[in-house]
């Protein structure tokens, strides 16, 4: 077999090393346009399970990988004059120059042929090979002469960034941010052998731009990093080595095979800098590249094997890579935070690192994380205990004069269980037994304000006297037996109504005993949905004023709150999105004109609900879809709801249009959460795949909500709250009379399974390398 590898980097030569080593009668060759020792930039960085790999595969260069590596545990965050340093990372760094070298050495000697300065420029030229694997960087030129095929999309981010080095010793992965008269600069920076560290210096276009960096060299860049960072640098200089500005690209492509054509490492998908997974995520595809051709009997079935195999993992790398680099580009909205919550944003911000696991590596500052949480709380006006707070998940929450004894909250879920809108005994035991089940705050299901504003036939109602003295049965048991509050949720179906029940066809159009159905504009859900007809002025006042009526039953039936569904395509979030909304008058066109309907709804139910208590609006944050609602859209509507009396936005994302292609993942909404409350400056809740209490933890001490709302696990478990409470010692969560008993025995045994568990994973865990260095007998978190 002939191969042909394109691009001498760190994931082409490791390809021909084990593809190499595994069949000797191969005949590889690695064609690379530089000279042996020519290579930009500094350091490269692996964690220690990367390390693992490479010592499974291939351990003599393993072995002399780890002897050039430096290596740390600590990530230090720099931030307005503290300073953070958390410990049990395990992380290495080498040189760039070096890594090369070794595995050049590595290839030579295993009989790869390397051929230096050749600039291979078609894959004609390697017509005689059986493979060409292009690994030929960001700007492949294989990519480019297929881009048809490859459909490769590239994701310019806006950050301005340089990569340079210095002299200066460093013992930590370190993050220096530094507010200037031009706005923030960021440095990551780690050491990667004696003597020498990688520095990367980063900041927004306008802070670049304002700094004059847009006019200077590399030699002037140096010169004016060096004078910023001057007190850490302790005199030593800032190098370069082909230190241009650039924008990071983000690069994804549809296809990774064409024929005989493999892309591999950046050719085929980039990963931001500030997780440091570069050339590890390069490295890693050779490995997948190599098992598949190794285990499949033909070339093809190969190669659809390493991209099928592949992908998940890449995507995965890549989804973490764009949280982390969006909270980069965005670290003014923190720069108001308090120092520790703000180096907790650092150390979570790619959602790899949650609370718990952040706490069995640096328990100290995990500490110093609830006692600023619970200070915070406490400014609010609540006198919670500061020398040994609970954690943040059952800190209290105040909306108006609502107070909300934790955090986590039962999501608005449709039970699709009602008789003409009467929510019967299922939902009494729904909602009664998650109120019992000790979350602080339940939402009700989209209680729909006419009979033609349903859903489904199984939707809920809040039009008439049989709906309200429902509801107030389920509200009355609520208060009576929990410390739970409870919000109605108030919304019209518009063009999705009069579809099936979920189990019978989720948003498909019912084939008998339909009603109409109106929208801002005369577009149907599915090319086969009832045809909504578009609203007059009549129909929204009739709208109105049926919003209202619900929400004077609300209040007639006790409800704490109330919040206005304006989201997931019904009818009111049908006006705020340029895709559902079409109109010609003053309700449709700009921004301000399609919230205007939503806002005078809103309006009309805060001027009947009584002031003291609190209202909320729910919006989609995005449409997922091209041309839809912005993330920067739905910030200034948070911002006209929250000058029109709204307490909370509840963030959620999508459900718009068909054609939306969301992004899942763990918390995956939880960013747009984060930026309407830190850029609007208003309350919110988020939700969206959020499974566990740490993460519930992990997101409020973050700062990327006020309140943590959950659908499943509630489904599932009632009690989800009180055993989180158990689990962390929330002792004061209120429990009835009736079930005392389970209360003591589940707070007594959690404090032993969970220190078991504690133990267990502090055993479990390897030794990192900075550890084993050190001569340390115990992992650093065991201390």
């Amino acid at each position: 077999m002939r191969i042909a590898v394109v691009g001498g980097g760190p994931a082409g030569l490791y390809f021909a090393i084990l593809m190499k080593k595994a069949r000797p009668a191969a005949q590889i060759t690695v064609f690379e346009r530089n000279r042996p020792d020519d290579t930009f930039g500094f350091g490269v960085v692996f964690s220690d399970a990367t390390l693992d790999t490479f010592e499974r595969y291939d351990t003599p260069s393993y072995e002399r990988i780890t002897r050039e590596f430096a290596y740390w545990d600590d990530i230090a965050v720099h931030f307005k004059g503290t300073v953070h340093r958390i410990g049990g990372n395990g992380f290495c760094g080498c040189s760039r120059r070096t890594l090369l070298l070794i595995l050049q050495d590595r290839a030579k000697a295993l009989g790869v042929e390397i051929q230096y300065s050749t600039d291979i420029r078609d894959d004609s030229e390697l017509q005689d090979y059986d493979l060409i694997v292009a690994a030929d960087g960001i700007n492949s030129l294989f990519r480019q002469k297929y881009i048809d095929h490859f459909q490769p999309e590239t994701d310019l981010r806006p950050n301005k960034f340089t990569w340079m080095g210095s002299t200066r010793p460093l013992d930590a992965f370190t993050f220096l941010f530094e507010e200037t008269e031009w706005g923030p600069f960021i440095a990551h920076a780690y050491q990667y052998e004696p003597g020498h560290s990688t520095w990367i210096f980063e900041t927004d276009p306008d802070t670049w731009q304002r700094a004059g960096l847009d006019q200077m060299g590399e030699a002037e860049s140096a010169a004016f990093f060096q004078r910023m960072f001057a007190g850490f640098l302790q005199g030593h200089p800032i190098l370069t080595n082909r230190s241009i500005w650039r924008s990071f690209p983000m690069i994804r492509n549809k296809r990774w095979v064409k024929d005989n054509i493999v892309l591999m490492g950046d050719a085929k998908a980039t990963a931001h800098f500030s997780i440091g997974s570069g050339t590890k995520l390069a490295m890693e595809d050779s490995i997948a590249l190599y098992e598949a051709l190794i285990r499949n009997p033909d070339l093809q079935t190969a190669l659809a094997a390493y991209e099928t195999g592949r992908r998940e993992e890449v995507e995965k790398t890549q989804h973490a890579a764009d949280v982390s680099l969006v909270w980069f580009e965005h670290v003014d909205r923190f720069w108001d935070f308090d120092p520790v919550q703000f180096a907790f944003g650092v150390m979570t911000r790619s959602k790899a690192i949650t609370y718990d696991n952040l706490r069995l590596r640096a328990p100290e500052f995990v500490d110093k994380v609830d006692r600023t949480f619970a200070e915070g709380v406490r400014r609010s006006g609540f006198d919670v205990n500061l020398d040994k707070p609970v954690v943040p998940m059952f800190q209290p929450f105040k909306l108006r004069e609502m107070r909300i004894e934790n955090r986590t909250v039962l999501s608005p879920m449709c039970m699709y269980s009602a008789q003409e809108g009467v929510p019967g005994d299922w939902h009494l035991v729904h909602y009664g037994s998650r109120a019992i089940g000790g979350a602080g705050l339940l939402f009700t299901e989209m209680t729909c304000v006419g009979r033609d504003a349903r859903i489904t036939p199984g939707c809920t109602g809040m039009w008439n006297d049989e709906h309200e003295a429902a509801w107030k049965r389920i509200v009355d048991f609520v208060h009576a037996n929990s410390a739970a509050k409870i919000c109605l949720q108030l919304g019209h179906a518009g063009r999705k109504g009069a579809t099936k029940l979920m189990w019978e066809g989720m948003d498909r159009p019912l084939e008998e005993g339909g009603w109409e159905v109106l929208s801002a504009s005369p577009l149907p859900y599915y090319p086969d949905s009832q045809m909504p007809r578009e609203m007059s002025r009549a129909d929204m006042d009739r709208v109105k004023a049926e919003f209202v009526q619900a929400t004077l039953r609300g209040e007639r039936a006790g409800f704490d709150m109330v919040e206005m569904h304006a989201a997931h395509g019904y009818l009111l979030a049908s006006f705020l999105s340029p895709l559902t909304n079409r109109r010609t008058d003053q309700y449709g066109g700009s921004l301000e004109n399609r919230i205007r309907f939503p806002l005078e709804v809103f309006e009309a139910m805060r001027e009947v609900w009584p002031a003291h208590k609190p209202m909320s609006v729910r919006l989609s944050a995005t449409d997922w879809a091209e041309g839809g609602l912005t993330p920067e859209d739905s910030v200034e509507i948070a911002r006209a709801f929250a000058r029109a009396g709204v307490d909370l936005v509840d963030v959620s994302t999508g459900q718009t249009v068909r054609e939306a292609r969301p992004i899942y993942g763990r918390m995956f909404q939880t960013p747009f959460s984060d930026q309407i409350r830190n850029e609007a400056k208003v309350a919110t809740m988020c939700v969206g795949n959020i499974t566990t209490a740490d993460q519930v933890n992990t997101i409020l001490a973050a700062g990327r909500a006020d309140l943590v709302a959950l659908g499943r696990p509630h489904l599932v478990d009632p009690a989800f709250t009180m055993k989180a409470a158990a689990w962390y010692g929330a002792a004061a969560i209120h429990c009835p009379p009736q079930y005392a008993p389970g209360k003591d025995q589940i707070f007594r045994n959690s404090v032993r399974d969970r220190a078991d568990l504690d133990d267990l994973k502090i055993r479990g865990k390897p030794k990192t390398r900075a550890e084993l260095a050190m001569g340390r007998d115990t992992p650093l978190a065991a201390e």
